[in-house]
């Protein structure tokens, strides 16, 4: 059931807290759906619920409105509610949600800064005894990989990565281990392994392909790069003609990363 279809049941409910929780994780999707101005008033809306009782609630508001703010672009803005977050779940002493305070922390600061939040929520999740708390090692690891890897510093990376492709398997999440594996073979090429990461990402590509899932611009990127660099040109192109056709579609890249987009443009010739 959506979201938006549980609101009149959360309302007649009376359980406030509930309800203003639910509002954030409506504010949530919004966000995803990178309908921000939605998102704020939506969280508007659950800010003028909240009384200084409602702790829990307060703290989803405030990583809520803090994600929001980051994934429209305003990272220092969202810094500020990812750290009340953070103080403020210290007072309920709720694993889940002081790592997912801490998680975003780490997204949102320096490279330099990151590692500190990023082992503090490693400790955290690998010592707790609740479930849910744990269940974020795998974001966790994949993440601290690419703080590693933003520093340049790539062999951490690599053991952060095995490390996320490890936990993902256990879980059989097998989209993700399919990510960690990419991870990995990305780091192989950038630590001048380039026949290991070819062989890895051309197993990649048969794999989505074989457990059905949409071709991805980001291997087809990986595998150009890696043709590349051993002097395959012309292969090389028609992936990086592949890569551009996905990834000039990819929202987040375009904002973020669009150097990424005009350097395949320039690899493609168009």
């Amino acid at each position: 059931m959506k979201f938006r279809e549980l609101i009149p049941l959360a309302k007649e409910s009376g359980d406030l807290s509930y309800y203003i929780q639910l509002m954030t994780q409506v504010a949530r999707t919004e966000g995803l759906q990178r309908k921000f101005e939605d998102a704020h008033k939506t969280l508007d809306t659950a800010l003028s619920l909240l009384t200084d009782d409602l702790i829990l609630a307060k703290v989803r508001y405030l990583l809520e409105r803090g994600r929001v703010y980051n994934s429209s672009g305003y990272p220092d803005k969202a810094r500020e509610f990812f750290l009340d977050a953070w103080e403020l779940e210290a007072s309920i002493d709720e694993d889940f949600h002081t790592i997912d305070a801490i998680h975003m922390l780490q997204i949102v600061d320096p490279p330099e800064k990151q590692l500190e939040w990023a082992n503090m929520a490693i400790e955290m999740a690998e010592k707790s005894k609740d479930e849910k708390a744990k269940n974020w090692l795998g974001s966790l690891y994949n993440n601290t990989g690419w703080t590693y890897f933003d520093l340049r510093e790539y062999e951490n990376a690599l053991e952060m990565f095995e490390k996320s492709l490890r936990w993902e398997e256990e879980k059989d999440h097998e989209y993700w281990a399919i990510i960690a594996k990419w991870s990995i073979a990305k780091t192989h090429r950038l630590l001048g392994r380039i026949e290991e990461a070819l062989q890895m990402q051309k197993e990649i590509e048969k794999e989505l392909e074989k457990k059905g899932y949409d071709p991805d611009g980001y291997v087809y990127e990986e595998l150009g790069e890696c043709l590349l660099l051993l002097g395959k040109k012309e292969e090389a192109k028609k992936y990086f003609k592949l890569a551009l056709d996905i990834l000039s579609k990819d929202e987040w890249l375009k904002t973020n990363k669009p150097e990424r987009i005009e350097r395949l443009k320039e690899l493609v010739g168009d």
